[in-house]
């Protein structure tokens, strides 16, 4: 179940939301955007202050947009946003900076390091727009096959077998309405957007230490509830995440690397496939698989507990639940991960950064 520090994303049928039809992408040389940083702007290599600084621009630069990515939240001199605007170089600059004359026009969402463009694919009839995310909400409106749309977030909902995909995502349009994404076809590739209500990518702690206090609490609170030592909850997002460091922990808020099995759960928002390592014995090999994806750092810890206690194949841990060392024996020998060394590591780090002491 461990996911690589460094995560390549690959999106799996994942769209956005779904508005009216549109002529054409909006283009984002008219309106004028340019930079209002009080100085001079970072350009970065991603779309976090966390990612490589490759340049910067001067303040009133005209920029040219090429499509913008969901990123870290940023306070700039025009307002706070998540939104990181690619830029004809292959860059990044954070929209918090970038002043819009006249407006911001709703600028299109980016699949790889193009443009994605969201069309309706029903093979000739009308798509039907709904009111939540299956066919058992009431019918609002329909779309014509072929129609443009422009798209916000993806809800999880009603499996469907569409035109395009099978899929139990949902694009929510302007206003909440929603389409199956099942019937949505990108192009060149799905564009990547967040689930509905998920809070902005995370940017790794300065240090180790900060990071461990900022999740020591949630592994405390996952020890009272489900008697889960906070000491090995702290091991497992440190290996797990990589310190927080992940693609899959700092885009989807998943600290553990628990996978979707089909399903997201009560508690995740969806599922994100990612690039992973699995092991057979001493061999290990890279591999894609589908991961649950959270609304924010507090939903994978409450569910990290709630997948140990549940699962049954884990219960003969939960008699060592004052015993670490041997909790996360046992949770490894269940088949927590793959990794032959996985219990190892986790006692390692309980010890070299005295974990135990948030047991007490």
């Amino acid at each position: 179940m461990r996911v690589a520090t460094t995560t390549t994303v690959l999106i799996a049928g994942l769209s956005a939301i779904l508005a009216a039809p549109v002529p054409a992408v909006a283009r984002a040389a008219e309106p004028a955007a340019t930079v209002r940083a009080d100085g001079s702007l970072n350009v970065r290599a991603g779309a976090s202050t966390a990612d490589r600084r490759v340049g910067t621009l001067r303040d009133g630069t005209r920029i040219t947009v090429t499509c913008q990515v969901y990123g870290e939240l940023v306070t700039g001199t025009q307002g706070r946003s998540a939104h990181w605007n690619l830029l004809s170089s292959g860059r990044y600059v954070a929209d918090a900076y970038i002043r819009w004359t006249p407006s911001r026009p709703a600028v299109a969402w980016c699949g790889g390091n193009r443009a994605a463009v969201a069309t309706a694919r029903t093979g000739g009839g009308p798509l039907n727009v709904r009111a939540g995310a299956g066919t058992g909400h009431a019918r609002v409106g329909t779309v014509a096959d072929g129609s443009r749309l422009t798209v916000e977030c993806q809800t999880w909902g009603q499996t469907v077998t569409g035109a395009v995909r099978r899929s139990s995502a949902w694009n929510r349009l302007a206003g909440g309405r929603f389409v199956a994404d099942a019937y949505v076809a990108w192009n060149p590739a799905a564009s990547n957007l967040p689930w509905c209500g998920q809070a902005p990518p995370t940017v790794p702690t300065a240090d180790r230490n900060r990071f461990i206090q900022r999740i020591a609490e949630p592994a405390r609170a996952g020890f009272r509830q489900y008697k889960v030592p906070a000491s090995v909850t702290i091991a497992q997002a440190i290996q797990e995440s990589g310190w927080g460091g992940s693609g899959l922990t700092r885009r989807d808020h998943n600290y553990f690397g628990i996978k979707c099995f089909g399903a997201p759960g009560p508690i995740a928002v969806g599922c994100r496939s990612y690039a992973t390592t699995e092991c057979e014995g001493t061999r290990c090999y890279g591999t894609t698989a589908s991961f649950r994806a959270y609304r924010d750092a507090a939903g994978s810890f409450a569910d990290h507990g709630r997948f140990l206690r549940d699962n049954s194949r884990y219960r003969p841990a939960f008699a060592y639940s004052d015993n670490p060392d041997r909790f996360a024996a046992e949770i490894h020998k269940a088949g927590y991960a793959t990794s032959p060394t996985y219990a190892t590591n986790l006692i390692r780090l309980m010890k070299q950064y005295d974990l135990y002491r948030y047991d007490r």
